[in-house]
């Protein structure tokens, strides 16, 4: 008798753990073989330096294509975490804090490069990452190379519904 009143004290007391867990949201991640897919295919499009971001700004990858210099390792990086940061394609963004007095400073901030070339990547209406392009020859080539990848690997600029 002692044993089933243990063994059915037990699974009422577990089963109330469980009922008393939180339901966390789930995010779909960027991984390294589709960041990888993404910095072939830019490269593939233009010669430059690809950076590729996950949602949580860590670098997945950084390809530097030959005769590229070595300041758009840095440029491709923060093209990326701002397009990450402001879920905006950067060449956008810098048009916008151009036009807006209030923005203007925006430029001051080290980690921010307001110039073309960045792109945040969307599956569905979820943020997974974002990716930079540098050195293919300005803002609107760089953004544009990183628009062919993002769609190859089936990824889009804007949140869809």
């Amino acid at each position: 008798m002692t044993l089933k009143y243990l063994v059915a004290s037990l699974a009422i007391g577990l089963g109330g753990v469980a009922v008393a867990s939180p339901e966390l949201p789930r995010h779909a991640d960027l991984d390294l073989k589709t960041a990888r897919l993404l910095a072939d295919t830019a490269l593939a499009n233009c010669t430059a330096t690809v950076s590729v971001l996950d949602r949580g700004g860590n670098l997945l990858v950084t390809l530097r294509g030959d005769g590229i210099g070595p300041h758009n390792t840095v440029a491709s990086q923060r093209k990326a975490y701002t397009a990450l940061s402001t879920k905006t394609a950067t060449r956008l963004f810098a048009e916008r804090a151009r036009s807006n007095p209030e923005t203007a400073n925006l430029n001051t901030l080290d980690e921010l490069l307001l110039l073309g070339g960045g792109i945040p990547l969307f599956a569905g209406s979820e943020l997974v990452g974002a990716m930079g392009v540098a050195g293919s020859g300005g803002g609107e080539q760089d953004e544009n190379c990183a628009g062919k990848a993002a769609a190859k690997a089936g990824l889009t600029l804007t949140r869809n519904p």
